[in-house]
């Protein structure tokens, strides 16, 4: 059980002890009833620390959760509620919380298509219900694709991260004729551009693979997970997108970007590393600090004549070619005749 389901029946058992009229409890008494409380929901024997209900106890008192509970010792020795009439289900909440609540229900309601909130389908809707939220369109719209294939494998996956498990995974690239069997040490979920990926220890290297090209997985109950420790925002810190290497270093970017197209990267930076080099009245010149990888070269290409790089020198003559290419290609339509 998580710790945060642990706390909650703590804190609904304490108190429904705490406003019984008929009943005097010591301190050790609700360790007790706190312990058999979880004994009844986990189905094992499960000993709660004096010093947790302490914890627990100044916690309710305190506005962390916005109990503030009225809690007195009495005859130094026994707890209750000073207030006859309280309960931490009857807090009140004001106008202000039901708007923020209601924004929050709004935000949450459009996840509900998505696999991993699927369960969340019916608290979303006693949410609505308990705060008489107002059924009105969202005005706040999340970039998503509910129909993209491999959303149905985050589960599993989130799962086996968690639980430190080893996957076999059939998995059929885009470059591949036949599916393939992959034996993997899955380490982070990644999102990039509306698509997942899972990053993952695959023959001691690390690598990533698409969601949308994984036709099959099961867990590989003998073999030993191999655990790498990420953090995601260590691991992806010198890229742009999801391809990391282990060997390429991070080279500075710099490129060019006219004035009509120069606010859009300056408020929606390609990398955390972008700074101005120069600006003038035809545009601004930025800087970036990355690994070069297929991702960046998708970006850069995304704005046309209106980028140009400059350094490196080998990333500028790759744009060249690529639209040189692209350049080709219109022409090549222009002789087929077409509209």
């Amino acid at each position: 059980m998580s710790s945060n389901k642990n706390a909650l029946i703590r804190y609904k058992t304490l108190d429904k002890c705490l406003k019984n009229k008929f009943r005097k409890y010591t301190l050790e008494d609700l360790i007790d009833e706190c312990s058999e409380a979880l004994f009844e929901y986990e189905g094992k024997e499960s000993f709660v620390s004096r010093r947790t209900v302490q914890l627990d106890l100044q916690n309710m008192r305190s506005e962390k959760f916005g109990y503030e509970a009225p809690i007195e010792v009495y005859e130094r020795k026994y707890y209750r509620y000073s207030d006859p009439n309280y309960s931490i289900h009857n807090i009140s909440v004001n106008e202000s919380d039901l708007k923020a609540m209601n924004n929050a229900v709004q935000i949450l309601k459009q996840f509900k298509d998505f696999s991993m909130f699927k369960e969340m389908n019916g608290v979303i809707q006693k949410l609505e219900d308990s705060i008489h939220a107002t059924h009105h369109k969202s005005i706040i719209h999340l970039d998503k694709n509910e129909q993209l294939k491999g959303l149905e494998h985050i589960d599993i996956l989130y799962e086996s991260i968690i639980g430190k498990k080893v996957l076999r995974i059939l998995y059929k690239s885009f470059t591949a004729r036949d599916a393939n069997i992959f034996t993997v040490h899955p380490q982070l979920l990644k999102e990039y551009n509306n698509r997942w990926f899972l990053v993952c220890v695959y023959k001691g290297k690390m690598y990533n693979l698409a969601l949308d090209r994984i036709e099959h997985i099961e867990q590989e109950e003998k073999a030993e997970y191999m655990e790498r420790n990420l953090d995601g925002d260590e691991y992806f810190k010198d890229i742009v997108g999801v391809t990391v290497s282990e060997t390429i270093k991070p080279r500075n970017v710099v490129f060019f970007v006219d004035a009509s197209n120069a606010p859009y990267v300056k408020t929606k930076p390609f990398h955390k590393s972008q700074e101005i080099v120069s600006e003038t009245e035809e545009g601004t010149l930025f800087k970036i600090c990355v690994q070069i990888n297929y991702e960046l070269e998708r970006l850069l290409l995304g704005f046309g004549e209106c980028l140009i790089v400059h350094q490196p020198k080998k990333l500028r003559m790759r744009m060249q070619e690529k639209f040189r290419a692209g350049f080709n290609n219109y022409n090549n339509l222009d002789l087929e005749g077409g509209d």
